[in-house]
């Protein structure tokens, strides 16, 4: 599986993540954010930070940048995007994923390991979990609190778009929401951090099945 990883000024979990998708068995290149080519990969990976330093609104500048136009070309002809955090915050200015990344209930950053919910397990991306499996994965933002209104919940909800949701709410995302998919499956969006989770050295490995899953799906297409 070949994999594209975004970098932007202020990003700073791009090299987290492209270790991540190389252990899981990857093929990775880093993309500069000028860069209008993206190569011929399966996966482009949109990791954490603080992309031009969160001005305007997280990740509003990052996706005026030349390699979103790829990324968009890319999901658009049916390829696969993964986005943390960050990366969540840029596949929603971009209008790859519906919804808005909010500042967290209590205005605070936050910064510790949360449990999680699998709420599905239909997707390459989620497909090495159980549906409603618990496992813990890091988080660090202070813009992480989902929001969307009714009828786009509703809809996430009734096509089983809702990929994790919080044990614990401690930002205030709307149904409890972790992470969405896109309509096709193939488009992920989370705020917490399972490149974080991929080494024992670190403290867990939780984090690593879903990268195994991804790799194995596609490598196998």
């Amino acid at each position: 599986m070949k994999a594209a990883v975004l970098v932007f000024p202020g990003s700073n979990c791009d090299r987290d993540m492209a270790e991540a998708l190389r252990a899981a068995g990857a093929d990775v290149r880093m993309v500069w954010h000028k860069d209008a080519d993206i190569g011929d990969v399966d996966l482009v990976a949109v990791p954490g930070g603080f992309s031009f330093g969160d001005y305007l609104r997280c990740g509003a500048i990052a996706a005026q940048s030349p390699v979103c136009a790829a990324l968009r070309a890319h999901v658009e002809r049916g390829g696969y995007a993964l986005g943390v955090c960050n990366g969540f915050q840029v596949l929603t200015e971009t209008g790859l994923l519906p919804g808005a990344l909010m500042r967290n209930g209590g205005l605070t950053f936050v910064c510790k390991s949360t449990p999680l919910r699998v709420a599905t397990a239909d997707s390459a991306f989620t497909e090495g979990y159980a549906a409603g499996d618990t496992i813990a994965l890091p988080v660090a933002h202070h813009d992480g609190n989902y929001f969307a209104d009714a009828d786009t919940l509703a809809m996430l909800a009734d096509q089983d778009r809702i990929a994790f949701t919080y044990a614990d709410n401690f930002n205030g995302s709307r149904n409890d929401i972790a992470g969405i998919l896109s309509e096709n499956r193939r488009v992920l969006g989370m705020m917490p951090h399972p490149e974080r989770a991929v080494d024992a050295a670190t403290g867990s490995t939780q984090g690593m099945a879903l990268f195994r899953g991804l790799v194995r799906q596609l490598a196998d297409a």
